[in-house]
């Protein structure tokens, strides 16, 4: 296999890592968002910490509910949102990944079949939007804003910094419009998105950053099924040989070759097969034709306790279903075997297996081929989907070496690094990935002829990304350019046509026009520019009209000098100008630059020149407008900035909320805290009088009553006051107690560093004789101010209540005390004097046969110097006598 050349080298030693910007800013995130949950990897090279990590939320889980609700003027999102599912369903969004560019009809349909209450209503676009309590109508890609708002905030508090730069991971199934519309929700969520990532090559990449293929290539099928779908993807490993510091090497590398899915097909949908089967149970316990499916807080009641019925299954013969009040303060008990939980899903058994069959099917290969099918996705726990596997692989064991959960979104986050700046990891892993669909070129305009020759498929399924390409079309007026699914194939959920985009490309028939009248050697054509970037998402860049054009130039033919030169130069000048004619289109407008003679003015040059037939090419940018329509296009920028405004207000909202919850969380704190101490503490008996102490008392209590009534819904100034007026009478109280026992220690502190400090002017007068006297007795004379203060405190402190103000603090003690110790820490830095070195007297006299040998190598030395400064002059008159310049080793 030819070495990757698309997505890079992916560098993922994750111990060993070097770091090419400074810690604090080297970090970056990967959201694996799925129907249900979402997770969230971050990168973050700093010392102590683990580099590659899953966040944790606020539960300590470290998966959470990919949930947005809009609830009494509220946002909500992950587990707050999940907690007021059950009495508020109307109001909590769940799926939203998946309704994403979806027409009305079809996201409304699909909320029905799910028993998803939302207040559904069109937009301008065709597409849904959700309508909040509030009245405010929300598009889709706000509410997936939110939920990636808040995976956001998981990896700001990972890292403790904020994070922006991300790689967000998408089923194989989405298709351009949905891929926009992610890109555009994250873009709203003030994510950088760096790359979407399919969910199988995120798989890819955990799996095989830290294997070996250089003895053996092999055929892998990552086998998926999560909660709203399923897919099998066919990935190749192997090596290739790359230069290294000058060495060859073997490095790692796997393609994609297939992936086929069933984007219906997932645990979900088994979970509906048990929320209507107990449906039906609970309507015949109530009689009276009650249907519960039409009441919204029944059903999401129930499909909770379903979701746990069904994790228990997995591991269990039988499993319990329990609901508290399901429906007119009626409860439901029931129970459901693993065998009638088989049975409700009997169809789905084989439409699970159907993913691997087409793989397997397409690529021409064989189960014996396949080296391992690794099994990822909650929804693959469940048995009896494992053992249809097993039946079909015939194999006793399926593989699950990766985590089922968390194995996408760590291998999203490799590729995150990968695509940082600041981040350089040093194991190897080259990644090939294509895309997922087959894409067609579509050309209509005035006049034009379909050119059989130009290729109509853009972009063949599989193709690697990223990529950029062109196509060149002959003709002279405005067209229009259409990009299509390919028809052999299935479209992606929800998607009524296979045209995703649309432009009008203009400015060519101007052109046309322009250069009408001019000789054409060649039919105007048109170029249009397209690219398929590493998110999977193909676009029309650019278009410019290339127009060939022949025609009569004028050209230098000879040069004639005047009188003024000699004969011999104008006999020579004139062979050269007649030897230079016999090629016309050469330009002979040259000058003789090794001639030392001046010329005057009077020796200008007169050129001749002649016509002679040139092509010429000129390139006209052309306009693209994208006229896209329908529910797949994108916010415009006015829907844009509106939804960017509204979040920014929720933004600012949501801040407000976490700072009033603060100030109550440390108000309510303070009451407890304070309220304990006064009962509890004995010393606080004596820092304290019983009137103080009652006054108190009196005040805790009242502020404790006006927090559980009125102030359930007070501002956080307001919970700010009354923490600031209680603290007012509590913290003298406080400070005195902590300085009953700290005020004693620093005291004794003090005076053994005073003693301490005897034997130090001790040591100085015997070991070090050279201090300063005047700098040692201005420290004996501070200690023994400092001796005086203590002993004056102490004293007017013994006469000074426990329960009034002290009369010194620890704090003044320790900063003397610190103050005195820089002092003699100062002398203590004072250096020994360096003794004084006798020159000794130089002779006066040397013998006559050394002076003459000296003098004899002085100027052979002398004649050496000169001649080898000479040489280096001649060879670099620059240098000159500097020296030469330093350089630090890298």
């Amino acid at each position: 296999m030819a070495q990757p050349r698309t997505w890079g080298i992916l560098l993922a030693a994750l111990v060993a890592a070097a770091v090419a910007v400074p810690p604090a800013t080297a970090a970056v995130a990967s959201i694996d968002l799925g129907s249900e949950w979402l997770k969230v990897a971050a990168v973050h090279l700093a010392p102590g910490r683990v580099p590659i990590a899953v966040a944790i939320n606020e539960m300590s889980k470290r998966k959470s509910p990919a949930l947005a609700a809009l609830a009494d003027g509220n946002r909500l999102a992950g587990e707050e949102a999940a907690g007021i599912t059950a009495r508020h369903p109307s109001k909590v969004f769940a799926r939203a990944r998946d309704l994403l560019a979806k027409p009305f009809p079809y996201v409304k349909s699909l909320a029905e079949s799910l028993f998803l209450p939302y207040d559904l209503v069109p937009d301008a676009r065709g597409a849904a939007a959700v309508r909040g309590d509030d009245g405010q109508v929300y598009s889709v890609e706000e509410i997936v804003a939110m939920v990636l708002h808040y995976a956001a905030g998981l990896a700001d508090a990972h890292v403790g910094a904020p994070v922006r730069d991300a790689v967000v991971t998408v089923p194989p199934y989405f298709g351009q419009a949905e891929r926009r519309a992610l890109t555009q929700a994250a873009q709203l969520a003030g994510i950088n998105v760096l790359a979407l990532i399919n969910e199988h090559a995120g798989a890819a990449l955990q799996y095989g950053i830290d294997k070996d293929f250089s003895n053996a290539s092999r055929h892998v099928i990552f086998y998926d099924m999560g909660a709203g779908s399923t897919y099998a993807a066919l990935v190749y490993y192997s090596v290739y040989n790359a230069k290294e510091y000058g060495k060859t090497v073997s490095v790692n590398q796997f393609q994609v070759k297939d992936v086929r899915w069933n984007s219906k097909l997932g645990g979900v949908e088994m979970e509906m097969r048990l929320v209507n089967y107990f449906a039906d149970q609970f309507n015949k316990q109530l009689g009276n034709g009650v249907d519960i499916r039409q009441s919204p807080k029944a059903m999401a009641k129930l499909k909770k306790q379903v979701k746990r019925t069904k994790e228990i299954l997995s591991a269990n013969t039988a499993a319990p279903i329990s609901v508290e009040s399901l429906y007119n303060d009626v409860d439901f008990r029931s129970t459901i075997t693993r065998e009638k939980f088989e049975e409700l899903c009997e169809d789905l058994w084989e439409q699970a297996l159907t993913p691997v069959k087409e793989v397997l099917a397409h690529s021409g290969m064989k189960i014996d081929d396949i080296y391992a099918v690794e099994l990822i996705g909650g929804a693959t726990r469940v048995p009896k989907l494992q053992a249809k596997l097993q039946e079909f692989l015939g194999r006793r064991e399926l593989d699950k070496h990766l985590d089922a959960d968390e194995a996408i979104v760590l291998g999203a986050s490799l590729h995150a690094a990968n695509l940082s700046d600041g981040i350089k990891l040093n194991r190897k892993l080259g990644m090939i990935d294509g895309s997922t669909y087959a894409f067609m070129l579509e050309i209509d305009g005035p006049d034009y002829v379909k050119d059989e020759n130009i290729d109509q498929i853009l972009v063949p399924r599989m193709k690697k990304m990223p990529i950029k390409m062109f196509r060149s079309i002959r003709h002279s007026k405005d067209f229009d350019v259409s990009l299509n699914y390919d028809k052999a194939y299935e479209l992606p959920p929800g998607i009524p046509s296979h045209k995703f985009a649309e432009y009008s490309v203009s400015g060519l028939t101007d052109a046309s026009e322009k250069y009408s009248s001019r000789n054409l050697s060649a039919p105007i054509k048109a170029n249009i520019h397209f690219s398929l970037s590493r998110s999977g998402i193909v676009s029309l860049d650019r278009a410019e009209a290339v127009i060939e054009i022949t025609e009569w130039v004028e050209v230098p033919k000879k040069i004639l000098t005047l009188e003024s030169n000699i004969t011999n130069q104008n006999s020579s000048s004139e062979a050269g100008a007649a030897n230079s004619t016999t090629d016309s289109k050469e330009n002979l407008n040259s000058s003789d630059t090794n001639s030392s003679a001046p010329i005057d003015e009077s020796n200008a040059q007169e050129t001749i020149t002649e016509k002679v037939l040139k092509k010429r090419t000129f390139r006209v940018p052309l306009k693209v407008v994208e006229k896209t329509t329908g529910a797949g296009t994108i916010l415009s920028k006015e829907l844009y900035s509106e939804a960017k405004s509204r979040l920014e207000a929720l933004d600012k909202k949501d801040a407000e909320r976490r700072k009033t919850a603060e100030l109550k969380n440390n108000l309510e704190s303070y009451i407890y805290s304070m309220k304990e101490k006064l009962e509890e503490s004995t010393d606080i008996l004596t820092v304290s009088t019983e009137q103080e102490r009652e006054s108190f008392t009196e005040k805790l209590n009242e502020v404790q009553d006006w927090l559980y009534m009125d102030g359930e819904d007070a501002q956080a100034n307001e919970f700010k006051e009354r923490l600031d007026q209680l603290k007012a009478i509590g913290d003298p109280i406080l400070f005195r107690l902590s300085e009953l026992k700290a005020r004693p220690a620093a005291c004794e502190n003090a005076r053994l560093y005073l003693t301490e400090l005897q034997k130090i002017v001790k040591n100085w007068e015997t070991n070090k004789p050279w201090l300063p006297k005047k700098r040692v007795d201005e420290v004996v004379s501070e200690a023994e101010k400092v001796k005086g203060w203590l002993e004056e405190k102490e004293t007017l402190q013994k006469s000074t209540p426990a329960h009034s103000p002290p009369a010194f603090t620890s704090e003044e003690v320790v900063d003397k005390i610190l103050d005195l110790q820089d002092k003699v820490a100062s002398i203590n830095r004072i250096p020994k004097p360096k003794p004084k070195i006798e020159k000794k007297p130089a002779k006066e006299e040397e013998p006559a046969n050394k002076e003459k040998t000296a003098s004899s190598e002085s100027a052979s030395n002398e004649s050496q110097q000169s001649k080898s400064m000479e040489g280096d002059q001649s060879a670099s008159p620059e240098t000159g006598d500097s020296e030469p310049e330093s350089h630090d080793e890298l």
